[in-house]
Formats: structure tokens, sequence, C-alpha cells
């Protein structure tokens, strides 16, 4: 009959001494892209002409944001709608008017453009802008550069534990990973920086002078070493 191995001992022994210790980073860096979104929106007692009014101001407002070219990373439509108003006295259900509404996401990774787009489609009819959010691509060199460091401060700080005890660190158990994100404002519904209007054909505004907002990238992992017996 084969003997079952004997589950690791939770802790080390008088031997080798474990030591557990956590390893955290925070940086401060610059954001890398920037996230704005456009409200598109159109109303008329006929639906057919509402559809085509939102149709138009839809295009209208794609057709801008396009002419940047690459300055724009990508441009996504949301939530489109189109509802009838009813009035709200009668005993008949009377339709008033018809609203609709597109709504899109436009990224752009050349800030210095940013100013002078959201100032332009702002003045666009009934079209709402809101943004800028700041944030990181999700393979970003920084989140990387985090989770080195992170763990460079276990290691160091296992070490200091050891040296502590007249001991020497003689073996990697465990690395665990607890996560490394970004804790910027991605998608808030308001935020510093940020700017709301709509327009009938106003006079253009004057270019706003964005400034990006610094991003916090943070990692942690947890780790586990063996170590020398200890100089008691």
């Amino acid at each position: 009959m084969t003997t079952p191995a004997a589950a690791p001992l939770p802790y080390g022994t008088p031997d080798t001494p474990r030591v557990s210790v956590r390893g955290e980073a925070r940086l401060e860096v610059d954001p890398e892209i920037a996230h704005i979104h456009i409200a598109v929106t159109a109303r008329n007692t006929d639906r057919t002409t509402t559809l085509e009014e939102l149709t138009l101001r839809n295009t209208r407002a794609l057709d801008l944001v396009k002419s940047y070219g690459d300055a724009v990373e990508k441009i996504e439509t949301g939530l489109v709608t189109v509802a009838p108003q009813v009035a709200d006295k009668g005993r008949h259900e009377r339709v008033r008017s018809y609203h609709g509404s597109v709504h899109l996401t436009a990224t752009l990774n050349d800030f210095t453009v940013l100013g002078e787009l959201t100032t332009r489609i702002a003045d666009l009819p009934l079209t709402s802008i809101t943004g800028p959010w700041w944030s990181l691509r999700p393979d970003s060199p920084a989140h990387r550069e985090a989770r080195r460091l992170a763990v460079q401060e276990a290691v160091q700080r296992a070490r200091e534990y050891a040296d502590a005890l007249g001991a020497r660190l003689t073996a990697l158990l465990e690395l665990a990973d607890d996560g490394a994100e970004s804790l910027g404002y991605p998608a808030p519904p308001a935020m510093a920086g940020g700017m709301a209007r709509s327009g009938y054909g106003a006079a253009p505004e004057p270019e706003l002078d964005l400034e990006p907002q610094r991003q916090t990238v943070h990692a942690q992992v947890n780790a586990r070493f063996t170590m020398t017996p200890p100089r008691l």
C-alpha cells in the first residue's frame, strides 16, 4: 500500500523558517487615451422627420470626429432610441412628438486636438458632449512596471526581516498576484475637466485648453520565502 504524501506544513520549521510579506507599488503616470461621450438628439411631431433629422445629425457628428484621422483611435455607437411622447392629459393616447437619440463614444490618443474637437462637436445642433475621461490602455507598460516594482519591494522587505534575525533568504515558495489596476477615472458620470453643451448653430466657441489628468497605477503581490535559521 502506498503511503499518501504528507501535506505541506502551513508554517516553517525551526530549521527552515518561513517569512510571508506583501509588496506594493503605486505610480503616477500621464494618461495614454481620452474618451468623450457624444449624444445626438432630434425631436419632431412626425416620426419620419425625426428619423431623418437624427440620421443627418449622427452622420454629421461621425464625419466631424473621423476628420481628425489617426488622432481618433476608435469611435463606437452605443444606445440608439426613438420613442413617442404621449400627451399627459386626455382619456385617449395621443402622440405629441417623437424623440430620438444616438450615443457615441470616441477614443483619442492625440490630446493636442481634443480641445478643438470638443468645441466643434458642442457647436452642432442638438448635440451634447461629456468628458474627457482619461485612462491608460490595458496593456500599458505602466502596469508592467508597477508589478515589477511590487515584486522588488516584496523581496526587499523579506530580506530586511531576515537580516533583522541574522538570517538570509534561501528560496521563494509562493508569489501571488493580488492584481494591478488603474485607479483613474475611465467612465464616471462627471469629473473635473469635463464639459457638456448643446447648440443650435451658435457661433463657434474658442478652443478649450484641456490638461490631461494623471493616472494612478497600483500593483500588489504576496510572497512567501524560506530562510536560514535565525541567530536568536
